[in-house]
């Protein structure tokens, strides 16, 4: 049954759209965490998520970047702008030629170029399904390298720095949980700094696995108690806390 519903995850349309909806998911954890009443509305597309799309894309998948429209424009607020992005969000020529500067800096580099392409047999943007603490989850991986026993997820960051706390800010602590149940592997981020074009392969402690299941098991009893608990009124949920 999983593979049948793996194969329909491969498709874009069905991984974010209503039949993806059926699983939860890490962007579920910080809703659910701070206001589970939100889980079921329309989560918009940022510019950060674009932009990432596009870094994502030139890295695993350069063939599709056709698919994104570009505009030469300074800002987002010129008429420009406006009249050629019809509203959507388009990413800016300058912030295409950052990511290319990204890009490059990423497959120049000997060690990521190998853990990227593999060797032997690596996938990339691979939907997995399993059942995490009675529910069912998804996830996507960026690369799944058999070779090396690794699930690697790209990320860009302001500050390589301080990635650490924005790793638990983020939530990739309950990504790591999450894509370990799904994948079978241990996580591996690669991360790479959008001003200074730094370079860090961040592997997982078992401390911060531990930390992203408390946070999924949270994420679990609030999706539980909103969505599975007959006569449950939301009006009467509220957050008891000691300061």
């Amino acid at each position: 049954m999983n593979k049948k519903i793996i194969e329909k995850l491969k498709q874009d349309e069905h991984y974010y759209g209503e039949y993806g909806k059926q699983f939860l998911s890490n962007s579920d954890i910080s809703i659910l965490l701070k206001n589970p009443r939100l889980l079921r509305e329309d989560k918009p597309k940022s510019t950060a998520m674009v932009i990432g799309g596009y870094f994502h894309t030139a890295i695993l998948e350069p063939g599709k970047l056709k698919s994104f429209k570009i505009i030469k424009s300074s800002t987002r607020n010129t008429k420009v702008y406006k009249e050629m992005s019809g509203g959507e969000i388009c990413l800016l020529q300058h912030e295409v030629d950052k990511i290319e500067l990204m890009q490059e800096a990423v497959m120049d580099n000997k060690i990521c170029r190998e853990l990227i392409e593999g060797l032997g047999t690596v996938e990339y943007e691979i939907p997995g399904v399993t059942e995490i603490h009675g529910n069912m989850w998804k996830g996507k991986a960026d690369i799944v390298n058999h070779d090396e026993r690794l699930i690697i997820d790209l990320k860009t960051t302001s500050d390589i720095d301080k990635f650490r706390w924005s790793a638990s800010k983020f939530n990739y602590d309950s990504q790591a949980y999450i894509y370990s149940k799904l994948f079978g592997y241990e996580m591996l981020f690669m991360v790479i700094d959008k001003e200074t074009l730094q370079i860090g392969l961040f592997d997982c402690s078992p401390q911060f696995y531990e930390s992203g299941e408390d946070k999924v098991r949270r994420a679990t009893d609030a999706y539980d108690l909103f969505y599975k608990t007959e006569d449950f009124d939301s009006k009467q949920y509220l957050i008891t806390k000691t300061l």
